[in-house]
Protein backbone atom coordinates (compact mmCIF):
# COMPACT_ATOMS: atom_id res chain seq x y z
CA UNK A 1 0.00 0.00 0.00
CA UNK A 2 1.20 3.57 -1.01
CA UNK A 3 0.41 6.75 1.11
CA UNK A 4 -1.45 9.69 0.28
CA UNK A 5 -2.33 12.81 2.51
CA UNK A 6 -5.84 11.65 3.19
CA UNK A 7 -4.72 8.15 4.19
CA UNK A 8 -3.54 4.93 3.27
CA UNK A 9 -4.41 4.08 -0.33
CA UNK A 10 -4.01 0.48 -2.39
CA UNK A 11 -3.15 0.76 -5.91
CA UNK A 12 -5.84 -0.79 -8.04
CA UNK A 13 -5.56 -1.28 -12.38
CA UNK A 14 -8.37 -1.29 -14.59
CA UNK A 15 -8.45 -0.89 -18.64
CA UNK A 16 -7.11 2.66 -18.42
CA UNK A 17 -4.24 2.34 -16.19
CA UNK A 18 -3.02 2.18 -12.31
CA UNK A 19 -4.93 4.13 -9.56
CA UNK A 20 -4.71 4.48 -6.40
CA UNK A 21 -8.23 4.21 -4.16
CA UNK A 22 -8.26 4.11 -0.19
CA UNK A 23 -7.31 1.66 1.49
CA UNK A 24 -10.58 1.07 3.31
CA UNK A 25 -12.92 1.59 0.66
CA UNK A 26 -15.47 -0.70 -0.74
CA UNK A 27 -15.79 1.36 -4.21
CA UNK A 28 -12.54 0.25 -6.68
CA UNK A 29 -10.32 2.69 -9.15
CA UNK A 30 -13.57 3.25 -11.60
CA UNK A 31 -15.71 4.77 -8.94
CA UNK A 32 -12.46 6.63 -7.82
CA UNK A 33 -11.79 7.78 -11.37
CA UNK A 34 -15.45 9.28 -11.53
CA UNK A 35 -15.03 10.84 -7.88
CA UNK A 36 -12.38 12.54 -9.22
CA UNK A 37 -13.59 13.59 -12.60
CA UNK A 38 -16.94 15.25 -11.46
CA UNK A 39 -16.06 17.33 -8.46
CA UNK A 40 -19.20 19.18 -8.91
CA UNK A 41 -21.63 19.49 -6.23
CA UNK A 42 -22.96 17.51 -3.21
CA UNK A 43 -25.80 15.59 -4.93
CA UNK A 44 -25.69 11.96 -4.41
CA UNK A 45 -28.40 9.27 -5.52
CA UNK A 46 -30.91 8.89 -2.41
CA UNK A 47 -31.73 5.96 -0.56
CA UNK A 48 -34.52 4.60 -2.78
CA UNK A 49 -32.20 4.60 -5.94
CA UNK A 50 -29.38 2.83 -4.13
CA UNK A 51 -31.77 0.56 -2.91
CA UNK A 52 -33.31 -0.44 -6.44
CA UNK A 53 -29.63 -0.75 -7.34
CA UNK A 54 -28.83 -3.42 -5.01
CA UNK A 55 -32.66 -5.13 -5.94
CA UNK A 56 -31.50 -5.28 -9.40
CA UNK A 57 -27.99 -6.70 -8.88
CA UNK A 58 -29.19 -8.99 -6.39
CA UNK A 59 -32.09 -10.12 -9.06
CA UNK A 60 -29.35 -10.71 -11.92
CA UNK A 61 -27.17 -12.58 -9.44
CA UNK A 62 -30.31 -15.14 -8.62
CA UNK A 63 -31.59 -15.52 -12.46
CA UNK A 64 -27.76 -15.68 -13.31
CA UNK A 65 -27.69 -18.82 -10.77
CA UNK A 66 -30.60 -20.35 -12.01
CA UNK A 67 -29.59 -20.29 -16.16
CA UNK A 68 -25.94 -21.78 -14.65
CA UNK A 69 -24.27 -18.86 -16.02
CA UNK A 70 -22.67 -17.71 -12.60
CA UNK A 71 -20.92 -20.44 -9.98
CA UNK A 72 -23.42 -20.85 -7.05
CA UNK A 73 -20.48 -19.62 -4.97
CA UNK A 74 -20.00 -17.01 -6.34
CA UNK A 75 -24.07 -15.77 -6.75
CA UNK A 76 -24.47 -16.27 -3.48
CA UNK A 77 -21.67 -14.40 -2.09
CA UNK A 78 -23.24 -11.62 -4.60
CA UNK A 79 -26.36 -12.00 -3.69
CA UNK A 80 -25.49 -11.46 0.35
CA UNK A 81 -23.75 -8.18 -0.82
CA UNK A 82 -26.39 -6.93 -2.77
CA UNK A 83 -28.43 -7.24 0.12
CA UNK A 84 -26.42 -5.23 2.24
CA UNK A 85 -26.46 -2.33 0.03
CA UNK A 86 -30.35 -2.89 -0.16
CA UNK A 87 -29.89 -2.44 3.31
CA UNK A 88 -28.30 0.67 3.36
CA UNK A 89 -25.10 -0.17 4.83
CA UNK A 90 -22.88 0.48 2.48
CA UNK A 91 -24.60 4.01 1.65
CA UNK A 92 -21.42 6.53 1.77
CA UNK A 93 -19.73 4.04 -0.96
CA UNK A 94 -22.07 5.46 -3.66
CA UNK A 95 -19.27 8.56 -3.88
CA UNK A 96 -20.34 9.83 -7.71
CA UNK A 97 -21.56 13.07 -7.93
CA UNK A 98 -25.07 13.35 -10.17
CA UNK A 99 -23.34 15.45 -12.36
CA UNK A 100 -21.35 12.63 -14.22
CA UNK A 101 -21.35 10.37 -17.70
CA UNK A 102 -24.83 11.36 -18.64
CA UNK A 103 -25.31 7.46 -18.92
CA UNK A 104 -25.14 6.89 -15.45
CA UNK A 105 -21.89 4.08 -16.11
CA UNK A 106 -20.26 5.62 -13.05
CA UNK A 107 -22.53 4.86 -10.63
CA UNK A 108 -23.46 1.77 -11.97
CA UNK A 109 -19.44 0.40 -11.89
CA UNK A 110 -19.91 2.13 -8.62
CA UNK A 111 -22.23 0.05 -7.19
CA UNK A 112 -20.87 -2.75 -9.30
CA UNK A 113 -17.61 -2.68 -7.72
CA UNK A 114 -19.55 -2.08 -3.76
CA UNK A 115 -20.98 -5.40 -4.21
CA UNK A 116 -17.91 -6.80 -5.79
CA UNK A 117 -15.85 -5.99 -2.70
CA UNK A 118 -18.57 -6.85 0.24
CA UNK A 119 -18.68 -10.40 -1.62
CA UNK A 120 -14.71 -10.34 -1.82
CA UNK A 121 -14.23 -9.62 1.74
CA UNK A 122 -16.97 -12.00 2.53
CA UNK A 123 -15.14 -14.82 0.76
CA UNK A 124 -11.92 -13.96 2.29
CA UNK A 125 -10.51 -11.86 -0.16
CA UNK A 126 -8.50 -8.50 -0.66
CA UNK A 127 -10.32 -5.55 -1.40
CA UNK A 128 -9.89 -4.09 -4.94
CA UNK A 129 -8.51 -7.18 -6.44
CA UNK A 130 -11.62 -8.47 -8.25
CA UNK A 131 -10.85 -11.93 -7.39
CA UNK A 132 -13.10 -14.14 -7.08
CA UNK A 133 -16.00 -11.59 -7.73
CA UNK A 134 -14.84 -9.39 -10.48
CA UNK A 135 -17.38 -6.15 -11.21
CA UNK A 136 -17.82 -6.29 -14.66
CA UNK A 137 -18.00 -10.38 -15.28
CA UNK A 138 -20.04 -11.22 -12.38
CA UNK A 139 -22.05 -8.48 -11.05
CA UNK A 140 -22.52 -7.00 -14.07
CA UNK A 141 -23.30 -10.06 -16.11
CA UNK A 142 -26.14 -9.94 -18.21
CA UNK A 143 -26.20 -6.03 -17.74
CA UNK A 144 -25.15 -2.83 -19.52
CA UNK A 145 -25.53 0.51 -17.76
CA UNK A 146 -27.73 1.60 -20.62
CA UNK A 147 -30.45 -0.93 -18.89
CA UNK A 148 -29.86 -1.12 -15.73
CA UNK A 149 -30.11 2.81 -15.16
CA UNK A 150 -33.49 3.60 -16.38
CA UNK A 151 -34.57 0.30 -15.07
CA UNK A 152 -33.53 1.58 -11.30
CA UNK A 153 -35.15 5.42 -12.13
CA UNK A 154 -38.31 3.75 -12.80
CA UNK A 155 -37.70 1.07 -9.54
CA UNK A 156 -36.90 3.75 -7.43
CA UNK A 157 -39.71 5.93 -8.56
CA UNK A 158 -42.35 3.52 -9.26
CA UNK A 159 -41.37 1.71 -4.89
CA UNK A 160 -41.08 5.78 -3.63
CA UNK A 161 -44.62 6.51 -5.26
CA UNK A 162 -46.16 3.42 -3.83
CA UNK A 163 -45.01 3.49 -0.21
CA UNK A 164 -44.36 7.26 0.32
CA UNK A 165 -46.50 9.46 -2.09
CA UNK A 166 -49.95 7.78 -2.85
CA UNK A 167 -50.32 7.00 1.30
CA UNK A 168 -49.16 10.80 2.25
CA UNK A 169 -51.74 12.03 -0.40
CA UNK A 170 -54.56 9.85 0.88
CA UNK A 171 -53.63 10.91 4.33
CA UNK A 172 -54.03 14.92 3.10
CA UNK A 173 -57.43 13.69 1.10
CA UNK A 174 -58.56 12.04 4.07
CA UNK A 175 -57.91 15.90 6.40
CA UNK A 176 -59.29 17.64 3.92
CA UNK A 177 -62.50 15.68 4.05
CA UNK A 178 -62.58 16.16 7.64
CA UNK A 179 -62.78 19.42 7.41
CA UNK A 180 -65.40 19.50 4.37
CA UNK A 181 -68.02 17.54 6.99
CA UNK A 182 -66.80 19.59 9.74
CA UNK A 183 -67.40 23.31 7.90
CA UNK A 184 -70.39 22.26 5.76
CA UNK A 185 -73.37 24.03 7.95
CA UNK A 186 -70.83 27.23 7.44
CA UNK A 187 -72.32 29.85 4.40
CA UNK A 188 -69.80 32.49 3.35
CA UNK A 189 -69.26 35.07 0.74
CA UNK A 190 -67.69 33.15 -2.11
CA UNK A 191 -65.14 34.68 -4.10
CA UNK A 192 -63.97 35.44 -7.88
CA UNK A 193 -61.49 38.05 -9.07
CA UNK A 194 -60.58 38.36 -5.53
CA UNK A 195 -63.38 40.00 -5.35
CA UNK A 196 -67.41 38.96 -3.12
CA UNK A 197 -69.28 36.11 -5.27
CA UNK A 198 -72.02 34.48 -4.29
CA UNK A 199 -72.58 32.43 -1.26
CA UNK A 200 -70.46 29.16 -0.63
CA UNK A 201 -70.87 27.15 2.00
CA UNK A 202 -66.82 27.01 3.75
CA UNK A 203 -67.49 22.51 3.57
CA UNK A 204 -68.17 23.51 -0.35
CA UNK A 205 -64.93 25.30 -0.57
CA UNK A 206 -62.71 22.45 1.26
CA UNK A 207 -65.05 19.67 -1.18
CA UNK A 208 -63.05 21.76 -3.92
CA UNK A 209 -59.42 20.71 -2.36
CA UNK A 210 -60.47 16.96 -1.91
CA UNK A 211 -61.29 16.62 -5.42
CA UNK A 212 -58.01 17.90 -6.28
CA UNK A 213 -56.26 15.32 -3.91
CA UNK A 214 -58.54 13.00 -5.99
CA UNK A 215 -57.55 13.51 -9.04
CA UNK A 216 -53.59 13.81 -7.76
CA UNK A 217 -53.66 10.60 -6.98
CA UNK A 218 -55.15 9.30 -9.83
CA UNK A 219 -52.40 11.33 -11.52
CA UNK A 220 -49.63 9.52 -9.29
CA UNK A 221 -51.26 5.87 -10.04
CA UNK A 222 -50.84 6.92 -13.99
CA UNK A 223 -47.23 8.31 -13.06
CA UNK A 224 -46.76 4.59 -11.21
CA UNK A 225 -48.00 2.77 -14.40
CA UNK A 226 -45.50 4.35 -16.52
CA UNK A 227 -42.73 4.04 -14.68
CA UNK A 228 -43.45 -0.02 -13.74
CA UNK A 229 -42.46 -0.87 -17.31
CA UNK A 230 -38.78 -1.51 -17.09
CA UNK A 231 -35.92 -1.48 -19.95
CA UNK A 232 -34.06 -4.26 -18.13
CA UNK A 233 -32.76 -6.76 -21.21
CA UNK A 234 -31.94 -4.37 -23.61
CA UNK A 235 -28.08 -3.96 -22.61
CA UNK A 236 -26.37 -1.63 -24.43
CA UNK A 237 -27.96 -0.33 -27.57
CA UNK A 238 -31.24 -2.64 -27.62
CA UNK A 239 -30.88 -5.73 -28.73
CA UNK A 240 -30.10 -7.70 -25.87
CA UNK A 241 -26.06 -8.60 -27.12
CA UNK A 242 -24.30 -10.11 -24.31
CA UNK A 243 -27.47 -11.67 -22.63
CA UNK A 244 -29.54 -15.12 -22.26
CA UNK A 245 -32.86 -15.13 -23.66
CA UNK A 246 -34.64 -15.80 -20.78
CA UNK A 247 -32.73 -12.63 -18.22
CA UNK A 248 -34.82 -10.36 -18.66
CA UNK A 249 -38.28 -12.12 -18.20
CA UNK A 250 -36.42 -13.79 -15.44
CA UNK A 251 -35.50 -10.31 -14.03
CA UNK A 252 -39.01 -8.85 -14.23
CA UNK A 253 -40.06 -12.28 -12.09
CA UNK A 254 -37.70 -11.40 -9.74
CA UNK A 255 -38.27 -8.01 -8.85
CA UNK A 256 -41.81 -8.27 -9.40
CA UNK A 257 -41.19 -10.79 -5.55
CA UNK A 258 -39.00 -8.41 -4.63
CA UNK A 259 -40.93 -5.30 -4.36
CA UNK A 260 -44.69 -6.39 -4.86
CA UNK A 261 -44.98 -3.73 -7.60
CA UNK A 262 -46.89 -4.93 -10.78
CA UNK A 263 -44.06 -4.80 -13.13
CA UNK A 264 -43.31 -5.75 -16.89
CA UNK A 265 -40.78 -5.56 -19.57
CA UNK A 266 -40.75 -2.83 -21.91
CA UNK A 267 -42.18 -4.16 -25.46
CA UNK A 268 -40.06 -2.15 -27.08
CA UNK A 269 -36.52 -2.14 -25.49
CA UNK A 270 -35.30 0.45 -27.96
CA UNK A 271 -37.54 3.27 -27.03
CA UNK A 272 -37.12 2.64 -23.07
CA UNK A 273 -33.51 3.28 -23.58
CA UNK A 274 -33.02 5.96 -25.89
CA UNK A 275 -35.93 7.84 -24.80
CA UNK A 276 -37.08 9.11 -20.97
CA UNK A 277 -40.34 9.73 -22.18
CA UNK A 278 -41.93 7.46 -19.16
CA UNK A 279 -39.97 9.94 -16.61
CA UNK A 280 -40.66 12.93 -18.29
CA UNK A 281 -44.65 11.74 -18.10
CA UNK A 282 -44.47 11.11 -14.62
CA UNK A 283 -42.86 14.21 -13.68
CA UNK A 284 -45.65 15.71 -15.10
CA UNK A 285 -48.10 14.32 -13.28
CA UNK A 286 -45.62 15.26 -10.55
CA UNK A 287 -45.89 18.79 -11.63
CA UNK A 288 -49.42 19.15 -11.76
CA UNK A 289 -49.89 17.49 -8.39
CA UNK A 290 -47.53 20.66 -7.06
CA UNK A 291 -49.88 22.86 -8.75
CA UNK A 292 -52.69 21.52 -7.33
CA UNK A 293 -51.43 21.75 -3.52
CA UNK A 294 -50.25 25.58 -4.29
CA UNK A 295 -53.57 26.37 -4.69
CA UNK A 296 -54.46 24.75 -1.69
CA UNK A 297 -52.16 26.18 0.44
CA UNK A 298 -52.42 29.42 -0.96
CA UNK A 299 -56.06 29.66 -0.54
CA UNK A 300 -55.92 28.16 3.50
CA UNK A 301 -52.80 31.20 3.97
CA UNK A 302 -55.24 33.86 2.65
CA UNK A 303 -58.68 32.34 4.52
CA UNK A 304 -56.09 32.75 7.93
CA UNK A 305 -55.03 35.48 7.25
CA UNK A 306 -55.27 38.72 9.79
CA UNK A 307 -56.17 38.06 12.78
CA UNK A 308 -57.99 41.01 12.49
CA UNK A 309 -57.16 42.90 9.14
CA UNK A 310 -57.14 40.11 6.62
CA UNK A 311 -59.64 37.77 5.75
CA UNK A 312 -59.86 35.44 8.83
CA UNK A 313 -62.58 33.10 8.03
CA UNK A 314 -59.94 30.03 9.24
CA UNK A 315 -57.76 30.16 12.05
CA UNK A 316 -54.44 27.99 11.33
CA UNK A 317 -52.53 25.98 14.39
CA UNK A 318 -50.10 28.48 15.86
CA UNK A 319 -46.53 26.57 15.65
CA UNK A 320 -44.06 28.58 15.98
CA UNK A 321 -43.04 32.55 16.88
CA UNK A 322 -43.28 34.81 13.40
CA UNK A 323 -41.23 37.70 13.98
CA UNK A 324 -38.25 38.45 15.35
CA UNK A 325 -39.63 42.25 16.16
CA UNK A 326 -43.54 41.89 16.08
CA UNK A 327 -44.03 40.08 19.74
CA UNK A 328 -47.08 37.58 19.35
CA UNK A 329 -47.08 37.79 15.25
CA UNK A 330 -47.97 33.93 14.36
CA UNK A 331 -47.30 33.57 10.28
CA UNK A 332 -48.58 30.71 8.12
CA UNK A 333 -45.38 28.44 7.97
CA UNK A 334 -46.47 25.37 7.03
CA UNK A 335 -48.54 26.55 4.71
CA UNK A 336 -45.93 28.90 3.05
CA UNK A 337 -43.39 25.55 3.17
CA UNK A 338 -45.96 23.26 0.80
CA UNK A 339 -45.76 26.21 -1.66
CA UNK A 340 -42.07 25.97 -1.72
CA UNK A 341 -42.02 22.06 -2.14
CA UNK A 342 -44.14 23.50 -4.95
CA UNK A 343 -41.81 25.52 -6.55
CA UNK A 344 -38.76 23.34 -6.36
CA UNK A 345 -41.13 20.38 -7.83
CA UNK A 346 -41.91 22.76 -10.76
CA UNK A 347 -38.28 24.08 -11.04
CA UNK A 348 -37.55 19.89 -11.38
CA UNK A 349 -39.67 19.31 -13.76
CA UNK A 350 -38.20 21.68 -16.51
CA UNK A 351 -35.03 19.95 -15.70
CA UNK A 352 -36.82 16.80 -16.07
CA UNK A 353 -38.21 18.45 -19.48
CA UNK A 354 -34.54 19.18 -20.78
CA UNK A 355 -33.12 16.24 -19.56
CA UNK A 356 -35.90 14.10 -21.66
CA UNK A 357 -35.16 15.42 -25.04
CA UNK A 358 -31.01 14.89 -24.43
CA UNK A 359 -31.24 11.62 -25.90
CA UNK A 360 -28.93 10.88 -28.90
CA UNK A 361 -29.69 7.86 -31.30
CA UNK A 362 -29.91 4.76 -28.87
CA UNK A 363 -29.49 6.54 -25.34
CA UNK A 364 -30.20 9.72 -23.01
CA UNK A 365 -27.25 11.58 -21.51
CA UNK A 366 -29.16 13.28 -18.90
CA UNK A 367 -30.34 9.79 -16.83
CA UNK A 368 -28.66 11.12 -13.75
CA UNK A 369 -29.95 14.53 -13.53
CA UNK A 370 -33.36 13.30 -14.26
CA UNK A 371 -33.08 10.14 -11.73
CA UNK A 372 -31.92 12.90 -8.96
CA UNK A 373 -34.65 15.46 -9.78
CA UNK A 374 -37.72 12.69 -10.05
CA UNK A 375 -37.11 11.25 -6.95
CA UNK A 376 -36.69 14.12 -5.45
CA UNK A 377 -40.12 15.40 -6.11
CA UNK A 378 -41.43 12.41 -4.89
CA UNK A 379 -40.05 12.74 -1.55
CA UNK A 380 -40.96 16.10 -1.27
CA UNK A 381 -44.82 15.85 -1.96
CA UNK A 382 -44.82 13.18 0.17
CA UNK A 383 -43.61 14.67 2.91
CA UNK A 384 -45.63 18.13 2.48
CA UNK A 385 -48.36 16.22 1.74
CA UNK A 386 -47.99 14.63 5.07
CA UNK A 387 -46.55 17.82 7.04
CA UNK A 388 -49.49 19.97 5.76
CA UNK A 389 -52.33 17.61 6.76
CA UNK A 390 -50.68 16.66 10.34
CA UNK A 391 -49.36 20.28 11.57
CA UNK A 392 -52.11 22.38 9.83
CA UNK A 393 -55.31 20.84 7.70
CA UNK A 394 -56.16 19.13 10.74
CA UNK A 395 -56.20 22.11 13.23
CA UNK A 396 -57.91 23.94 11.43
CA UNK A 397 -60.45 25.99 12.70
CA UNK A 398 -63.61 28.19 11.41
CA UNK A 399 -64.36 31.75 12.74
CA UNK A 400 -67.76 33.54 12.72
CA UNK A 401 -66.31 36.43 10.26
CA UNK A 402 -67.40 34.20 7.01
CA UNK A 403 -71.10 33.83 8.01
CA UNK A 404 -71.05 37.53 9.35
CA UNK A 405 -70.02 38.86 5.94
CA UNK A 406 -72.33 37.39 3.86
CA UNK A 407 -75.57 39.99 4.52
CA UNK A 408 -72.82 42.51 3.70
CA UNK A 409 -72.30 40.84 0.09
CA UNK A 410 -73.44 42.58 -3.19
CA UNK A 411 -72.98 39.15 -5.25
CA UNK A 412 -76.23 37.62 -3.35
CA UNK A 413 -77.90 40.43 -5.37
CA UNK A 414 -77.80 37.41 -8.12
CA UNK A 415 -80.60 35.72 -6.66
CA UNK A 416 -82.90 38.88 -7.29
CA UNK A 417 -81.88 39.15 -10.93
CA UNK A 418 -84.90 35.65 -11.71
CA UNK A 419 -87.21 37.67 -9.60
CA UNK A 420 -86.82 41.29 -10.72
CA UNK A 421 -84.67 41.23 -13.83
CA UNK A 422 -80.85 41.42 -14.24
CA UNK A 423 -80.73 45.20 -14.70
CA UNK A 424 -82.90 45.94 -11.58
CA UNK A 425 -80.68 43.91 -9.47
CA UNK A 426 -77.18 45.20 -10.68
CA UNK A 427 -78.33 49.00 -10.13
CA UNK A 428 -79.62 47.74 -6.55
CA UNK A 429 -76.22 46.31 -6.45
CA UNK A 430 -74.32 49.48 -7.55
CA UNK A 431 -76.99 51.99 -5.11
CA UNK A 432 -75.47 49.46 -1.94
CA UNK A 433 -71.98 49.37 -2.95
CA UNK A 434 -72.19 53.35 -3.18
CA UNK A 435 -74.13 54.06 0.63
CA UNK A 436 -73.05 51.30 2.34
CA UNK A 437 -76.23 49.84 2.81
CA UNK A 438 -77.16 45.75 2.25
CA UNK A 439 -78.74 44.29 -0.19
CA UNK A 440 -81.72 43.63 1.45
CA UNK A 441 -82.14 47.20 2.63
CA UNK A 442 -81.86 49.17 -0.85
CA UNK A 443 -84.67 45.96 -2.15
CA UNK A 444 -87.25 46.96 0.65
CA UNK A 445 -86.73 51.03 -1.00
CA UNK A 446 -86.14 50.07 -4.66
CA UNK A 447 -88.78 47.43 -5.03
CA UNK A 448 -92.04 46.01 -3.77
CA UNK A 449 -91.14 43.08 -1.87
CA UNK A 450 -91.62 42.85 1.27
CA UNK A 451 -88.79 41.95 4.07
CA UNK A 452 -90.15 38.29 4.51
CA UNK A 453 -90.05 37.67 0.33
CA UNK A 454 -86.66 39.43 0.66
CA UNK A 455 -85.25 36.82 3.27
CA UNK A 456 -86.82 33.84 1.55
CA UNK A 457 -85.49 35.10 -1.82
CA UNK A 458 -81.79 36.40 -0.10
CA UNK A 459 -81.33 33.26 2.28
CA UNK A 460 -77.56 32.30 2.09
CA UNK A 461 -78.00 28.96 2.47
CA UNK A 462 -80.87 28.67 -0.46
CA UNK A 463 -77.93 29.90 -2.68
CA UNK A 464 -75.11 27.27 -2.11
CA UNK A 465 -77.33 24.88 -4.44
CA UNK A 466 -79.53 24.65 -7.66
CA UNK A 467 -82.83 26.16 -7.37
Amino acid sequence: MSQQADGPTRLERDSMGELEVPASAFYGGNSQRAKLNFPISDLKFNRSFIKAMGQIKQSASRVNRDLDALETELGEAIDNAAQRVIDGEFDDQFVVDIFQTGSGTSTNMNTNEVISNVAISSLGGKLGSRDPVHPNDHVNKGQSSNDVIPTAIHLAAAGAINERLLPAMQELENALKAKSKEFWPIVKTGRTHLQDATPIRLGQEFSGYVGQLEYGRARAGKALDELSVLAIGGTAVGTGIGMHPEFADRMISQLKGMTGLDLSETANHFQSQSSLDAIVEASGSLKTIAVSLMKIANDIRWLGSGPRAGIGEIVLPEVQPGSSIMPGKVNPVIAESVTMVCAQVIGNDATIAIAGQSGNFEINVMMPVAAYNLLQSIDLLAATCENFSRQCITGLVATPKGPDMVEQGLAICTALAPVIGYDKAAAIAHTASETGETIKEVSLRETDLTAEELDMILEPSAMTEPS
